[in-house]
């Protein structure tokens, strides 16, 4: 990320309410967005405690239609899309032929017809790209929703209270389902999903609505006291490290595989298996072989002494050899300690083993430990 240089970069429909709210403004993935509002670790505490607000409308929004909708989000997703309730999110991976991940998505089920995803902002036109050229003769159809949309995220642990006060529906719902609602006169997608560790909602609405979303989302839940305050990407960051969630173009790439990942719960093997009607997917024979052997390195964790901050790339060494390489780090807020996520070589990810960490010329001592560093 960078601070903003150019006013050439997309902008949100929050974006007033950024700059009217003293966030700090970067880019990121062409968008510019807010860092920071106060400080990273006010914010990602404040999360952790109470709740808080992130505008995540970078995020690509595609809808699909057709009565092949389904078949062709099977061949391109590692998880079985088939079978999928109305209602019912599900999290996976959209491969390339060798493996490698092209991004990661949630997938939502409108009906059997009719599906949306919601991929990460740098990857959208990437993956556009490759649904024409992978589609085949299969009926199916996409728009991209990204422009005309906003979304938000309110993570934390008072959230679902405070809608609980206003929306029984919204609050009963279980992790991964969602609800659409009317709401001033617009149609509207709430979610039980997330990407903090924490519980909370995200929420999908027309971008000619975001002003009055935050200001109705403000008053109802609090007003200038709510324990829900807005947040930038910086405690987005650590608060998903702290969960060890895989974010793009650190834990996963195109030459990283999902299995590596630690995201096997994503990828189902034997899709196709058990009828022609979900098919196999993209890059699945080359899983198949990686999960005969094993992954040569799979992701791990690392707690580190003092308070330097691996940074990804950073080498980790073990008996005076290279054993692994850092993904991402950070200064934990809530352990208060510098962690960091790590390909390992799979002989030694063993929770409680001693490794190297090589920040610039000075080697740091850290400690292999088991992921995720928080769990609510």
């Amino acid at each position: 990320m960078s601070s903003v240089a150019s006013n050439t970069l997309s902008r949100t429909p929050f974006h007033e309410f950024h700059v009217d709210n003293g966030a700090r403004m970067v880019e990121f993935a062409g968008w510019e967005m807010p860092m920071l509002y106060r400080s990273i670790i006010e914010e990602h505490c404040q999360v952790r405690t109470s709740g808080g607000f992130f505008d995540v409308s970078h995020m690509g929004r595609l809808r699909f239609t057709g009565p092949d909708a389904c078949r062709f989000l099977d061949r391109v997703c590692t998880r079985q899309i088939h079978g999928m309730a109305d209602d019912q999110c599900r999290y996976s991976i959209v491969c390339n032929e060798h493996g490698g991940c092209r991004d990661d998505v949630l997938v939502y089920r409108f009906g059997p017809d009719e599906y949306l995803m919601v991929c990460n902002a740098a990857n959208r036109t990437k993956l556009l790209e490759h649904f024409d050229a992978v589609r085949g003769d299969l009926d199916a159809e996409w728009r991209d929703e990204t422009a005309r949309t906003a979304m938000i995220a309110v993570q934390g642990p008072k959230v679902m209270d405070l809608i609980g006060d206003v929306a029984p529906d919204v609050a009963s719902l279980k992790r991964f389902r969602f609800v659409r609602k009317s709401i001033m006169g617009a149609d509207v997608l709430i979610s039980r999903t997330g990407y903090t560790g924490e519980d909370g909602v995200e929420v999908i609405m027309p971008a000619t609505m975001a002003v009055q979303s935050v200001s109705l989302l403000m008053s109802t839940i609090g007003g200038a006291d709510s324990p829900v305050k807005p947040a930038g990407l910086g405690a987005r960051d650590t608060l998903r490290m702290e969960s060890a969630m895989a974010l793009y173009g650190h834990e996963i790439t195109e030459q990283i595989d999902p299995l590596s990942a630690g995201l096997t719960f994503a990828v189902k093997l034997d899709k196709g298996d058990d009828g022609p009607e979900e098919g196999a997917f993209i890059g699945q024979e080359a899983l198949k072989k990686i999960a005969e052997t094993g992954p040569d390195r799979s992701l791990a964790g690392l707690v580190l002494e003092g308070r330097r901050t691996p940074r990804q790339g950073m080498i980790v060494n073990a008996d005076g050899a290279e054993i692994g390489v850092v993904t991402s780090g950070c200064l934990s807020p809530t352990l208060g300690r510098p962690i960091a996520m790590a390909y390992l070589d799979s002989a030694r990810r063993e929770p409680g083993s001693a490794v190297e960490v090589l920040l610039g010329a000075k080697k740091v001592t850290a400690e292999v430990v088991g992921l995720p560093f928080y769990k609510r």
